[in-house]
């Protein structure tokens, strides 16, 4: 199982043994030596050349498993939204790093969007790297944004380190990041794919089938849910699949929540497209049956539908249609989360669930009899491939020593009072869930929630 020879003469900083090691796609006793920051050595629990090297340093450090700990890649979140400069009252930096490393996410990508100013320029760009110099606990990429009139801005943000442009077909929910038609986003993708084949990610929802449905101010989830049509994600998601057809741009659609999509993305992709699809643990946990009258903590666009709804998006996982699941992490005070008293169309759509997304989908998944190495596949080697970042999402020499100790029996009920996150709302506060994340090393080191030491990202641009 040794993955690359071992010099005694440079002996590691870290050593992790364990008897449970994610290790190419299967559990089994390993060590994993790091050194400088990144794994050199992944070998067989009792090799002799890590006892070499850990015997010629007196100073390294050693973390064995307990019986009831596995070791996996940390996580990789590519879409949360941190919010600051501009609504850092909603998140910020330091808040949202800190529960992203509560949760085993030892990396994110921040959307372009609720920050003040949008990220659709490279001096907003620049601000917004200022506003999180010092305050990242865990490593943080960005997104650009794509909005009417910026498409000559495009090029220099690539050129910044951005992993891609989100752009909205819908009212994006802040009227200082407009949506685009369809024809600007025909215009944006081509732009994107002479330009270093950037990716575009595009929130999927039709204007004109959501402007057309009844928006009546109600506490009725079903009314909220009537509002969001199926129809209006669905024809949205062909629209894109239609323009990345022929553009033969890399393009991503976010936050899935119907199913009803999933034959035209499977088809899509038999032919060629250059699609990927997210979905989000809201939709694969939660179902519209069980959204209590008034519950606005649950609202989310697009929202979380019915429960065989619910079936199909793990049907569409486990075949392969929906590549990865992220946070959509998007947190708001309560007075903007709870407007209206409980009336859905006045509160803020979205949901604050980085820390407890490997736990949310994790039970889940066992209860449907899917294995935890799938689920690390889902929420951390597949999206840091599909947004370039090669060094993460894997326990192999030469990846980063981004490591988390899992405890995936543990029991536990989710207290939203003690959550990293700014605000103490969550939709599942009081849900028991399984699964415990007991240490986050960020690049062979614990992460220390009094010392940010996370790193601002940018994707390498090819000469």
């Amino acid at each position: 199982m040794t993955e690359a020879p071992v010099a005694t003469s440079q002996p590691f900083d870290l050593v992790v043994k364990g008897e449970r090691v994610l290790v190419g796609g299967e559990f089994v006793p390993a060590t994993v030596g790091v050194r400088g920051g990144v794994i050199a050595w992944v070998g067989d629990s009792d090799t002799d050349a890590v006892s070499a090297s850990v015997s010629e340093s007196g100073a390294v450090r050693t973390l064995e498993l307990a019986d009831d700990e596995v070791l996996i890649p940390g996580l990789v979140d590519t879409h949360v939204h941190v919010n600051e400069p501009g609504r850092t009252e909603w998140e910020g930096f330091a808040s949202a790093t800190r529960a992203a490393a509560a949760g085993g996410v030892t990396t994110i990508v921040d959307m372009p969007l609720n920050s003040i100013p949008p990220t659709t320029t490279v001096d907003a760009l620049a601000i917004k790297r200022a506003a999180a110099e010092g305050e990242v606990f865990v490593d943080v990429g960005f997104w650009g944004g794509v909005v009417p009139g910026n498409d000559g801005h495009l090029v220099p943000l690539v050129e910044a380190g951005v992993f891609g442009f989100k752009c909205f077909l819908v009212h994006s929910g802040v009227d200082e990041f407009p949506p685009v038609t369809v024809d600007e986003l025909e215009a944006a993708m081509r732009v994107l794919v002479e330009a270093d084949d950037s990716l575009i990610i595009v929130h999927a929802e039709d204007a004109a089938l959501i402007e057309g449905a009844a928006h009546p101010h109600s506490s009725s989830y079903a009314d909220f849910l009537a509002s969001r049509p199926r129809a209006a994600e669905g024809a949205a998601i062909a629209a894109v699949i239609e323009r990345a057809a022929r553009t033969g741009v890399r393009a991503h659609i976010l936050h899935l929540s119907d199913a009803d999509a999933l034959d035209r993305i499977d088809a899509a992709k038999r032919h060629g497209v250059r699609l990927t699809v997210e979905t989000c643990p809201h939709y694969l946990t939660l179902c519209a049956e069980d959204v209590p009258p008034g519950a606005t903590a649950y609202k989310c666009c697009p929202p979380i539908r019915e429960a065989g709804n619910r079936d199909a998006l793990w049907r569409g996982l486990e075949s392969g249609i929906i590549d990865f699941v992220v946070s959509d992490h998007s947190p708001a005070p309560a007075a903007v989360k709870f407007a209206g008293d409980g009336d859905f169309v006045e509160a803020w759509g979205g949901i604050a669930s980085l820390q407890l997304g490997l736990p949310l989908v994790w039970t889940e998944a066992r209860g449907r009899g899917i294995g935890l190495t799938q689920v690390v596949e889902w929420m951390s080697q597949a999206p840091a491939r599909r947004v370039g970042l090669n060094a993460k999402g894997a326990i192999a020499a030469g990846r980063a020593a981004d490591l988390v100790v899992f405890a995936p029996d543990e029991l536990f009920t989710v207290d939203a009072e003690t959550l990293e996150h700014r605000h103490p709302i969550s939709p599942y506060d009081g849900q028991e869930l399984t699964g415990v994340v007991r240490s986050t090393l960020l690049a062979g080191e614990p992460v220390d929630r009094s010392a940010p030491r996370g790193r601002l990202l940018r994707r390498e641009v090819a000469r």
